[in-house]
């Protein structure tokens, strides 16, 4: 079973309002990810996060089917996601309706004891 033990946010830069990765946990194969986004109502949304590996490639989509407008920050899982054996970073990655894709990664070091 892996398991979070540090997450940091990579220095980049971002869109204005992008969604922000406040939080990530790692489960074995689930993850939840805490994000928080000024959602306005459907004009504008956090639409989705997603888990990248070490090398840019995709390892699952979260799909946000709906505003928050009142529930911020919020949190989502994403079961089933297939960490490659051996991973030691896996990063997440957010996106809103508007601006699309966010530039900043978020960092999430893999225990690999567990």
């Amino acid at each position: 079973m892996r398991h979070v033990v540090l997450c940091s946010m990579l220095a980049v830069p971002a869109f204005a309002d992008a969604p922000v990765v406040e939080n990530v946990a790692v489960d074995g194969d689930r993850i939840s990810v805490t994000l928080s986004h000024p959602d306005t109502g459907w004009d504008h949304y956090a639409d989705g996060w997603e888990v990248l590996d070490a090398e840019g490639q995709s390892l699952g989509v979260r799909v946000l089917a709906h505003p928050h407008v009142n529930e911020q920050p919020f949190t989502r899982s994403l079961g089933g996601v297939a960490i490659p054996q051996g991973a030691e970073v896996i990063f997440i990655r957010a996106r809103d309706n508007i601006d699309g894709w966010s530039d900043q990664l978020f960092e999430v070091q893999l225990d690999q004891d567990k």
